[in-house]
């Protein structure tokens, strides 16, 4: 029998995709929000694409802060697209 890939949905554009093709972003207990590169962290996760069009698509359609239920400082953003964009060159 076929291993179950557990989807998640894109809060950019909306997209199921499987988990591991994705990165997610977590609000921690704090309400820091940050990069999970491991995907393991305690804290609500919410999944991006890994592409900074999908990104940017989260920023504009305030996907990040319905999935968290707070507002998101700007500076926040330009934290995960630096972050994102260190990720694509890899």
């Amino acid at each position: 029998m076929a291993k179950k890939i557990p989807l998640r949905q894109c809060v950019g554009c909306g997209e199921m995709k499987g988990k591991k093709e994705m990165m997610r972003v977590l609000k921690t207990a704090e309400g820091e929000i940050c990069l999970d590169v491991t995907g393991k962290k305690n804290g609500r996760g919410a999944y991006v694409c890994k592409s900074l069009a999908c990104l940017q698509a989260a920023r504009k359609n305030k996907g990040l802060e319905r999935s968290f239920k707070i507002s998101i400082p700007a500076e926040v953003y330009e934290e995960l697209e630096k972050e994102f964009d260190t990720i694509e060159a890899e």
